[in-house]
């Protein structure tokens, strides 16, 4: 069952100057329930423009955006009751304000009543780690406390989808952690995950499958296995203490090979072949720490998205 539909989505901006900006470009896809959706791409590239669309943020120039079934222009009170936000950073929250009151406040608006808003207040508390800080003010907060109440708000209305816009920007190792055990937690109990992020690692670890975009087009959307394959990614060969003419021959193989000072090697065979020999000339040298890793997504991301960045 399709919770998502996006049906030749775009949007259009005029700039300051006057200029026509394409934000999306006939964007359509469709995603399930339980779905992680990733959405990947540069600054700029549409994927906030996306994101405010399927939660009526903001009105397409053309084209549809169902979710749930309900469509996100014609029906945006339908939509609204089934979703949840969380966009980070200082918007959305009120410093001056306990976690606990921030929470009370939003629940009234999504038209809780006092007695589910106090128990979803505190359920979501204490399942974001926030139960001990919950009257604190969240001016008093660190970043990665502020984007868990942020999570918190989204939660409290148990929705069907909920929207991430980088939501462990800030995060210490340890919440990051709990937040991708609690979106794995969600995608069991059926909630569908739109998440954006520049984190690849997260990205391969939590999404069913991922949307690669840029200039307001998806250029790719599939499974990390998926995107892979079709790449045909090499696999990465490390080793340490590899002598000069082990390292001088491996880089003769076909692929890439870069050897520092101390002898630490990291190869990109561009073959099964040439991984063998070279597995083989490490053998045979004795090197130290020998490994190989299968491609990752930042492989696919560099691969698809062009690089504006530091392009010379």
């Amino acid at each position: 069952m399709a919770v998502i539909e996006v049906e030749d989505l775009s949007r259009t901006f005029r700039s300051r100057r006057g200029r026509e900006v394409t934000a999306l470009d006939r964007v359509g896809f469709q995603v399930e329930q339980g779905e992680v959706l990733g959405l990947l791409g540069p600054n700029g590239a549409g994927k906030t423009t996306l994101s405010r669309i399927l939660t009526t943020l903001l009105v397409p120039t053309s084209g549809t955006a169902r979710v749930a079934g309900f469509d996100a222009v014609r029906r945006p009170r339908e939509v609204r009751r089934r979703i949840g936000l969380v966009l980070g950073g200082d918007r959305g929250l009120y410093g001056r304000l306990t976690a606990r009151q921030n929470l009370r406040y939003w629940a009234a608006l999504q038209g809780l009543d006092a007695r589910t808003a106090r128990r979803r207040g505190e359920e979501v508390l204490a399942l974001l780690g926030l139960g001990g800080r919950a009257d604190d003010r969240v001016e008093t907060f660190s970043r990665g406390m502020v984007q868990r109440v942020h999570l918190a708000r989204a939660l409290l209305g148990e929705p069907d989808v909920l929207v991430m816009d980088e939501p462990t920007n800030g995060m210490d190792p340890h919440a990051g952690a709990g937040f991708r055990e609690l979106v794995r937690t969600l995608r069991g109990n059926g909630t569908t995950v739109i998440l954006t992020t520049h984190d690849m690692q997260e990205a391969q670890a939590l999404c069913s499958r991922v949307a690669l975009i840029d200039h307001g087009r998806i250029l790719r959307i599939g499974s990390a296995t998926e995107l892979l394959a079709d790449i045909r990614a090499p696999r990465t060969l490390t080793a340490r203490g590899v002598p000069p003419e082990t390292a001088a021959r491996i880089a003769s193989l076909p692929g890439t090979a870069e050897t520092d000072a101390a002898g630490n090697l990291t190869a990109q065979p561009a073959d099964e072949d040439s991984l063998a020999q070279a597995l083989l000339l490490l053998a045979q040298a004795r090197a130290d720490s020998i490994a190989v890793a299968a491609p990752s997504l930042t492989e696919v991301y560099r691969t698809i998205i062009e690089d504006r960045e530091f392009a010379l």
